[in-house]
Protein backbone atom coordinates (compact mmCIF):
# COMPACT_ATOMS: atom_id res chain seq x y z
CA UNK A 1 0.00 0.00 0.00
CA UNK A 2 1.29 3.73 -1.12
CA UNK A 3 -0.54 6.67 0.56
CA UNK A 4 -0.26 9.44 -2.17
CA UNK A 5 0.18 13.12 -1.60
CA UNK A 6 -3.59 13.27 -1.40
CA UNK A 7 -3.71 11.37 1.60
CA UNK A 8 -0.69 12.34 3.17
CA UNK A 9 -1.76 16.28 2.76
CA UNK A 10 -5.02 15.70 4.02
CA UNK A 11 -3.93 14.31 7.60
CA UNK A 12 -1.30 17.15 7.42
CA UNK A 13 -3.71 20.06 6.50
CA UNK A 14 -6.79 18.34 9.00
CA UNK A 15 -4.21 18.03 12.18
CA UNK A 16 -3.28 22.24 11.56
CA UNK A 17 -7.00 22.74 11.63
CA UNK A 18 -7.50 20.71 14.39
CA UNK A 19 -4.55 22.30 16.67
CA UNK A 20 -5.98 25.72 16.08
CA UNK A 21 -8.10 27.32 19.14
CA UNK A 22 -11.29 27.38 19.16
CA UNK A 23 -14.37 26.75 16.33
CA UNK A 24 -13.20 29.38 13.88
CA UNK A 25 -13.12 28.87 10.32
CA UNK A 26 -9.53 28.87 9.15
CA UNK A 27 -8.78 30.43 6.02
CA UNK A 28 -6.39 27.91 3.73
CA UNK A 29 -4.04 30.06 2.33
CA UNK A 30 -2.93 30.32 6.19
CA UNK A 31 -2.92 26.24 6.55
CA UNK A 32 -0.70 26.25 3.09
CA UNK A 33 2.01 28.95 4.42
CA UNK A 34 2.40 26.99 7.63
CA UNK A 35 2.36 23.61 5.67
CA UNK A 36 4.39 24.71 3.15
CA UNK A 37 1.72 23.00 0.87
CA UNK A 38 0.57 24.89 -2.90
CA UNK A 39 -2.24 26.02 -2.07
CA UNK A 40 -4.15 25.10 -5.14
CA UNK A 41 -3.51 21.95 -4.30
CA UNK A 42 -4.91 22.18 -1.23
CA UNK A 43 -7.89 22.92 -2.62
CA UNK A 44 -8.79 20.21 -4.57
CA UNK A 45 -7.89 18.30 -1.31
CA UNK A 46 -10.17 20.38 0.68
CA UNK A 47 -13.36 19.63 -1.89
CA UNK A 48 -12.86 16.02 -1.43
CA UNK A 49 -12.94 16.18 2.55
CA UNK A 50 -16.17 19.19 2.22
CA UNK A 51 -17.95 16.58 -0.06
CA UNK A 52 -17.01 13.75 2.66
CA UNK A 53 -18.66 15.21 5.07
CA UNK A 54 -15.13 16.23 7.15
CA UNK A 55 -15.29 19.66 6.65
CA UNK A 56 -17.40 22.46 5.97
CA UNK A 57 -16.60 25.63 4.43
CA UNK A 58 -17.97 29.41 4.32
CA UNK A 59 -17.08 31.80 1.92
CA UNK A 60 -16.45 35.91 3.11
CA UNK A 61 -14.11 38.17 4.68
CA UNK A 62 -14.45 35.37 8.61
CA UNK A 63 -15.31 32.48 5.49
CA UNK A 64 -12.57 29.45 5.51
CA UNK A 65 -13.10 25.72 6.30
CA UNK A 66 -13.31 23.91 9.89
CA UNK A 67 -14.12 20.82 10.83
CA UNK A 68 -17.61 19.36 11.03
CA UNK A 69 -16.93 16.81 14.32
CA UNK A 70 -14.76 16.81 16.97
CA UNK A 71 -11.24 16.19 16.07
CA UNK A 72 -11.15 13.01 18.39
CA UNK A 73 -13.83 11.87 16.45
CA UNK A 74 -12.02 11.80 13.00
CA UNK A 75 -9.55 9.01 12.74
CA UNK A 76 -6.75 8.82 9.84
CA UNK A 77 -9.05 5.44 8.74
CA UNK A 78 -11.76 8.07 7.99
CA UNK A 79 -9.22 10.53 5.94
CA UNK A 80 -7.38 8.17 4.41
CA UNK A 81 -10.58 6.02 2.53
CA UNK A 82 -12.27 9.03 1.68
CA UNK A 83 -8.98 10.46 0.24
CA UNK A 84 -7.02 7.11 -1.23
CA UNK A 85 -10.78 5.32 -2.17
CA UNK A 86 -10.01 1.33 -1.55
CA UNK A 87 -7.02 1.11 1.51
CA UNK A 88 -7.23 -3.18 0.38
CA UNK A 89 -4.13 -4.90 0.21
CA UNK A 90 -5.61 -7.06 -2.51
CA UNK A 91 -7.87 -6.41 -5.21
CA UNK A 92 -10.15 -9.29 -4.57
CA UNK A 93 -10.57 -7.45 -1.04
CA UNK A 94 -11.77 -4.17 -2.99
CA UNK A 95 -14.95 -3.21 -1.85
CA UNK A 96 -16.68 -3.60 -4.89
CA UNK A 97 -14.35 -5.66 -6.78
CA UNK A 98 -16.20 -8.47 -8.72
CA UNK A 99 -15.87 -11.84 -6.22
CA UNK A 100 -13.40 -13.68 -7.07
CA UNK A 101 -14.34 -17.33 -7.88
CA UNK A 102 -11.06 -19.20 -6.27
CA UNK A 103 -11.65 -16.94 -2.77
CA UNK A 104 -13.24 -19.49 -0.99
CA UNK A 105 -10.09 -22.26 -1.88
CA UNK A 106 -7.34 -19.51 -2.21
CA UNK A 107 -4.91 -20.11 0.69
CA UNK A 108 -3.51 -16.52 0.82
CA UNK A 109 -7.37 -14.94 1.51
CA UNK A 110 -6.84 -15.30 5.20
CA UNK A 111 -3.71 -13.41 5.00
CA UNK A 112 -4.93 -10.55 3.14
CA UNK A 113 -8.39 -10.28 5.03
CA UNK A 114 -6.09 -10.52 8.51
CA UNK A 115 -3.66 -7.27 7.21
CA UNK A 116 -6.83 -5.45 5.79
CA UNK A 117 -7.97 -5.90 9.27
CA UNK A 118 -4.80 -4.91 10.63
CA UNK A 119 -4.50 -1.72 8.39
CA UNK A 120 -7.79 -0.38 9.41
CA UNK A 121 -7.58 -0.98 13.62
CA UNK A 122 -4.03 0.60 13.30
CA UNK A 123 -5.29 3.50 11.63
CA UNK A 124 -8.71 3.45 13.16
CA UNK A 125 -6.61 4.25 16.75
CA UNK A 126 -5.00 7.53 15.25
CA UNK A 127 -7.25 11.04 15.75
CA UNK A 128 -7.18 14.15 14.34
CA UNK A 129 -6.71 15.09 18.22
CA UNK A 130 -3.74 12.69 18.65
CA UNK A 131 -2.16 14.39 15.32
CA UNK A 132 -2.48 18.03 16.60
CA UNK A 133 -1.04 17.13 19.64
CA UNK A 134 2.54 16.65 17.44
CA UNK A 135 2.23 20.09 16.29
CA UNK A 136 1.58 21.71 19.93
CA UNK A 137 4.37 20.38 21.25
Amino acid sequence: MLISTKGRYALRVLADMAAQPGDEFVKLKEVAARQGISEKYLEAIVQTLVKGGILSGARGSRGGYRLVREASQISAWDVLSLTEGSLASVGCQKEGSQPCERMADCPSTPLWLGLDQLIFTYLSGFSLADLAQRINT
